[in-house]
């Protein structure tokens, strides 16, 4: 077929597995790398991706996404060297999936809302991991166990409601969240070694009340690292123009700057 009657997506796209086919059998580092070797740069690729995103810059996503395309490229190469599997069943897979988990769009079920979208979501995957084991699995097992604790928690609480076991309302979440506050007081109080886990208690049910909010708790999380960050080196960079030495200063002249900086943004 002539290139040039292609879908410019499918063109693209061809172009990028040509490429990659040419550095997997001419360049050394490539021709080097395993599945093993990529995953820690993919992960790192996945982060840059979060930060252009956080930081609104579209370029930025449109180059990490390239980047994480690539990835997705090259372990398929790899599975098709091994014999395991090539870019064709990894588009057919996503594919059938979407579908298979879509029944509102490709079947006759009706839904009201996203949240019986995401509900048939959980248990057609439910469905689909006990027809492939031949036994019941849970809920929860499709949450990655690398994954940060923080995001850990979203996942495991939007996993947890996709079937239903959730707060009726926000409410009832923030009362929870009252109630871990006043446990980890007391366990504070009395120097009970079970600091921590009501420390944890109460950081999940936080998680629990942003999610309730409408906001991404990490995300959130994240603005106010670089918010601090952003004060933090106004403070270093301003005192230095005064002469002063940061760790010499006293709290009450550090705030002053920190007041400064909080004027800035």
């Amino acid at each position: 077929m002539d290139a040039s009657t292609l879908d410019p997506r499918a063109a693209a796209f061809l172009r990028l597995l040509k490429i990659m086919d040419e550095l997997r059998e001419q360049c050394p580092w490539d021709r080097k790398q395993t599945l093993e070797t990529l995953r820690p740069l993919t992960i790192e690729e996945t982060y840059e991706l979060g930060d252009a995103i956080l930081e609104k810059d579209l370029d930025g996503v449109k180059k990490e996404l390239g980047d994480i395309l690539l990835h997705m490229v090259f372990y398929a190469r790899i599975g098709a060297e091994q014999g395991a599997f090539d870019i064709t069943d990894v588009l057919h897979g996503i594919c059938d999936k979407l579908i298979h988990r879509h029944p509102h769009i490709y079947g006759d079920v009706k839904v009201a809302d996203e949240q019986e979208v995401k509900a048939n979501w959980e248990k057609i995957k439910l469905q689909e991991k006990a027809g492939k084991e031949g036994q019941e699995k849970s809920v929860l097992e499709g949450v990655p166990r690398g994954l940060p604790s923080m995001v850990k928690a979203i996942r495991i609480q939007d996993k947890a409601r996709g079937v239903g076991f959730d707060w009726e309302h926000r409410d009832q979440v923030w009362d929870k969240v009252q109630e871990e506050m006043a446990e980890l007081k007391h366990e504070v109080d009395s120097a009970s070694p079970k600091q921590a886990d009501e420390l944890g208690d109460l950081l999940f049910s936080v998680v629990n009340y942003a999610r309730f909010l409408g906001v991404d708790p990490d995300e959130a999380l994240e603005r106010t690292n670089r918010k601090f960050i952003r004060r933090f080196q106004y403070l270093e960079r301003e005192s230095r123009k005064d002469g002063k030495v940061m760790g010499e200063m006293t709290l009450a002249e550090m705030d002053t700057y920190w007041d400064r900086a909080k004027e800035q943004a």
